[in-house]
């Protein structure tokens, strides 16, 4: 009840005409879910949000090295607990949930059963993200050391042959308004992707005869997303912080896949 009563308090504040732009930075997983989010709150008054997506470990990377930034939104909890244990922010919140999925091309005979077996043919490229700079790439090394655990040797081999071919600094870029991992499919860079479900949904609509393939049980790797308003931040930015994790953004986030834990 006091958390309710705090939220409803903070979202009745009135809103500072004409202030600087929040500054919003997010993974880029979030990017549409998060805009429509962004689009959302400003109905509700003259204020500007000013947001920056990209994989978190280079956002967080980039708020240590001095970037003003007055909310951030990662794709794991591990991030925005590294800045508040750094002295940056308090209060790190878990706002939404996302799994992991594989993104297969159109001639790979594939399902969610024999997916391990996929990866492991030594003539398939298996892609992923950077590890350490995109929580993907880490969850996809989760996945690997779950494979170890179903068969042996497999841990290693996946990771040795793992193609890290995004969130990392000196990634190729897909082109402006491009899905990163339906471009990265299209150009036949990979035969099998592993990057969260919501962007598999997103490549797919895309790239029409790219595969979605679910995770088996054994493997299931699930991501927590992580919210912290951080210090020194206007306080409009805990209203948008408080509008995320309101009934209106839950529900967006819900719209685009993600796994909306506040959604009443």
């Amino acid at each position: 009840m006091m958390k309710k009563w705090i939220l409803v308090s903070l979202l009745s504040l009135p809103f500072a005409a004409n202030a600087n732009p929040i500054e919003l930075r997010a993974a880029g997983s979030l990017k549409n879910a998060m805009n429509d989010i962004v689009a959302a709150y400003q109905q509700q008054g003259d204020i500007k949000v000013a947001a920056d997506f990209g994989p978190s470990g280079l956002l967080r990377k980039r708020i240590e090295n001095g970037e003003q930034v007055d909310l951030f939104a990662s794709a794991n909890m591990k991030h925005p607990k590294t800045l508040a244990s750094a002295g940056k922010g308090e209060n790190v919140v878990m706002f939404a949930r996302n799994q992991m999925c594989a993104l297969a091309q159109p001639n790979v005979n594939i399902d969610s059963d024999g997916l391990l077996s996929v990866m492991l043919d030594p003539n398939i490229r298996v892609g992923t993200s950077t590890p350490k700079a995109d929580p993907s790439g880490d969850y996809a090394w989760k996945i690997f050391a779950k494979a170890g655990d179903v068969k042996a040797g497999a841990k290693t081999q996946l990771e040795q042959k793992a193609l890290q071919l995004t969130g990392g600094e000196k990634s190729a870029k897909a082109p402006k308004g491009r899905n990163t991992y339906g471009w990265v499919m299209e150009n036949k860079r990979a035969d099998v992707f592993l990057t969260y479900c919501t962007n598999a949904v997103l490549a797919q609509k895309e790239v029409k005869d790219l595969q979605i393939v679910q995770m088996p049980a054994p493997l299931a790797v699930g991501a927590n997303y992580g919210l912290i308003v951080l210090d020194d931040a206007q306080k409009n930015a805990w209203k948008l912080a408080m509008f995320i994790l309101s009934e209106p953004g839950q529900t967006i986030l819900a719209d685009y896949g993600f796994d909306a834990p506040l959604k009443q």
